[in-house]
């Protein structure tokens, strides 16, 4: 099971794209809500949710949690509580983390960065504390995966099925969907 948080202001490709192409793999995936089960996004596009963070169950059939960017999307993601609370199950349990765009300042201000590569979207450098950070598109180190920004979306979503199903569905994937 992978939870995608959705809260107001999220960029709307950063979201959608990695949720279709990892249900496109086979992966369960369900959309949460921060704050409420109808979201705006940053371009002023409402989504309905499957659930609210309320509802969510940090347990071991959590396989992994996508923090989508865009302002102020990453920001109201690192101002809750429960957003938080799910970041630190998963880097406890060795789940995967992944985060787009703005969004991996939150790893690197809970210092989950430290020692590793990662990218984010030009200008939150700084935020990456202790991170190696490297100017490609989608960065894979461990159980972390980070990505620049909108632009690289399908690329993230590739690597978020790489991570959980292999390279191979992956690559197929990428085939069938005619990325070069």
């Amino acid at each position: 099971m992978i939870y995608v948080f959705l809260a107001n202001g999220f960029e709307e490709m950063e979201a959608v794209a990695p949720i279709d192409i990892l249900r496109r793999a086979g992966a369960e995936v369900i959309t949460v809500g921060v704050g409420s089960k109808e979201i705006t996004a940053s371009h002023g596009i409402k989504f309905i949710t499957d659930i609210t963070m309320e509802e969510i169950r940090l347990n071991s059939d959590l396989e992994m949690i996508v923090l989508p960017g865009g302002m102020p999307g990453a920001d109201n993601l690192e101002n809750n509580p429960e957003v938080q609370a799910a970041i630190d199950y998963c880097a406890e349990q060795e789940k995967y983390i992944a985060a787009i765009c703005a969004a991996p300042k939150i790893l690197g201000h809970k210092g989950l960065l430290d020692g590793r590569f990662a990218t984010c979207f030009p200008g939150y450098e700084n935020d990456l504390k202790g991170a190696f950070v490297k100017p490609e598109l989608v960065i894979t180190d461990g159980r972390y995966i980070t990505a620049k920004g909108a632009g690289a979306a399908v690329r993230f979503g590739l690597a978020l099925v790489s991570a959980l199903f292999g390279k191979d569905k992956a690559d197929s994937l990428e085939s069938s969907l005619q990325c070069r």
